[in-house]
């Protein structure tokens, strides 16, 4: 099967993916073997290939959204069918016993294991997974619709929990990238008034497109609560002081650069709160996917075939990426959008 890998980390343009041919992989005890549908293309992938995100092995295949039908079964495996939709994230696997997994906080399992980090992920034709970290998805569902809500969306609505939005509440958005305008479409749907920032006119004009209250360079009323998804540490002071008082600020994604120093006075007094975001629990994966059905919540795409992993990549580090991208295996008829 033809499969994209980390060869050597560094920039983008400098081409750190490379394509390689390799068996198709069987799935071990508890575990399914499925063929990739649809894969998206998640900003852990891109600090991945730059070198950002220190890699857990060498020449691994990245990608963690997949959307794939069961093709085998390995040992003792009987959650699925051959022929079942699935959808594989970013938590991969934990311990399972730890005082983390234990109390319901296995995002925080010293063992967890992660998908496209730890072991191969869906930028190939083919992929495996333990079943008990698969969710279930509907026969029906669109594989490129599908993909961004398995980590942009379920580490997106996890962010969003953390932020503590109130009812009817004002929440600001910092970069408007795939997770963001997923939780976006999440808390506009219930009631919020969104505030988005960022400098890309594309993403400005896409925010207000969805319901965004104002989309620019800055919020134009103090907010309940926040959520920096920019890899940019210099944003954190930022985005403190445009909170109210008793406000939240989460901050998701898995690399920031370094935040400057804070001001007591500006930045932390009357009771803000600042907090990290990591990674996800299947429980947030379930609640997710079930809340996105039920508010209609539809990522916008752009399909491309998995042959031109390394070019959407790159179009990612330059953010020439609007909304979602995601990579199709075989003959995906070019860049499609949706």
């Amino acid at each position: 099967m033809r499969t994209w890998i980390v060869d050597h980390p560094g920039p983008a343009a400098g081409g750190p993916f490379v394509a390689v041919e390799r068996p198709v992989p069987e799935p071990g005890p508890g575990e399914v073997g499925l063929r990739v549908l649809a894969c998206g293309v998640c900003r852990t992938d891109l600090h991945l290939a730059e070198g950002d995100l220190a890699p857990r092995r060498g020449r691994t295949t990245p990608g963690h959204e997949i959307v794939g039908e069961v093709t085998r079964l390995g040992p003792g495996s009987s959650r699925f069918a051959p022929g079942d939709r699935i959808g594989v994230a970013w938590l991969r696997g934990t311990r399972g016993s730890c005082r983390f997994c234990r109390s319901g906080r296995e995002n925080l399992c010293p063992r967890a294991r992660f998908t496209g980090w730890d072991d191969d992920g869906g930028y190939a034709e083919h992929a495996v997974v333990a079943e008990d970290f698969a969710h279930r998805l509907p026969a029906d569902a669109d594989p490129v619709a599908a993909a961004p809500l398995l980590c942009a969306g379920i580490v997106g609505y996890r962010a969003l929990r953390l932020a503590e939005l109130p009812p009817d509440g004002r929440l600001g958005i910092y970069g408007f990238g795939a997770s963001a305008h997923v939780v976006a479409q999440v808390a506009i749907a219930q009631g919020a008034r969104v505030h988005v920032v960022t400098r890309a006119e594309p993403a400005r004009r896409l925010a207000l497109e969805l319901g965004a209250a104002s989309a620019g360079d800055g919020p134009p009323e103090l907010l309940d609560s926040a959520i920096i998804f920019a890899p940019a540490g210099e944003l954190v002071p930022v985005a403190l002081r445009a909170l109210d008082a008793g406000g939240t600020l989460a901050v998701a994604g898995i690399h920031l650069s370094d935040v400057p120093s804070l001001d007591d006075d500006r930045d932390l007094l009357r009771e803000r709160t600042l907090r990290s975001v990591t990674a996800n629990t299947r429980a947030d994966g379930e609640e997710f996917l079930r809340l996105a059905h039920a508010l209609r919540v539809r990522p916008r795409t752009t399909a491309h075939e998995l042959a031109d992993a390394a070019d959407v990549l790159a179009d990612l580090a330059a953010d020439r990426v609007t909304g979602a991208a995601v990579l199709v295996p075989g003959d995906g008829g070019g860049r499609q959008d949706s």
